[in-house]
């Protein structure tokens, strides 16, 4: 039986779950919810450590502080579609501060056609944050579904510098203020 090592960080956006295996981060979860996740397999041996989940909680809080823009922890990948998996590499090459469209993400993996796939592989991301599934947006520059909510896609991407300012984002009736999100190409 595999151990696994979690505990539940405060943070910026509000409380976080956090695991980890000797390999890496397995999972980041938003603290509101149930622990350990239902969907783990059950062959999982859960031990509360804030030593072993010491580095991923400190690069957490240097990004919320602003102090960090890449993390450098191990990556422990336990689920996902083959195209999940490829869309969430592709999520972790999006610089901080920029922005993806889900079409240009569905590009990158190969499969033009895949924007909604995508948009599911960035709803099933095990380790958001650090895989930036945040930083995907709609071609028109709006935002779109979150994890977490719209809210705190847009707390993100504002603690990141794409969008500045306070107010309204996007509203329907001005279509001009999409400059405002970083749209780049690789």
């Amino acid at each position: 039986m595999e151990t696994l090592y979690y505990s539940q960080m405060k943070s910026a956006i509000g409380p976080l779950w956090i695991a980890v295996s000797d390999k890496g981060v397995v999972f980041i979860d938003w603290g509101s919810r149930d622990f350990p996740p239902i969907s783990f397999d059950k062959d999982v041996n859960w031990v509360i450590s804030e030593e072993q989940t010491a580095e991923v909680r400190k690069q957490l809080t240097e990004y919320f502080a602003g102090e960090r823009t890449e993390f450098t922890v191990g990556i422990d990948l336990r689920s996902g579609t083959e195209f999940q998996r490829k869309c969430w590499e592709i999520l972790t090459k999006i610089p901080y501060g920029q922005t993806r469209s889900y079409l240009e993400v569905a590009e990158a993996a190969g499969r033009p056609a895949a924007s909604r796939a995508v948009g599911q592989a960035n709803h099933h991301n095990p380790i958001p944050i650090v895989i930036p599934c945040h930083r995907v947006i709609n071609s028109d520059g709006r935002l779109a579904g979150y994890g977490g909510g719209i809210g705190l896609k847009e707390r993100l991407l504002r603690l990141e510098g794409v969008i500045p300012g306070n107010g309204e984002l996007f509203p329907d009736d001005d279509l001009t203020k999409v400059t405002k999100v970083q749209m780049t190409k690789e």
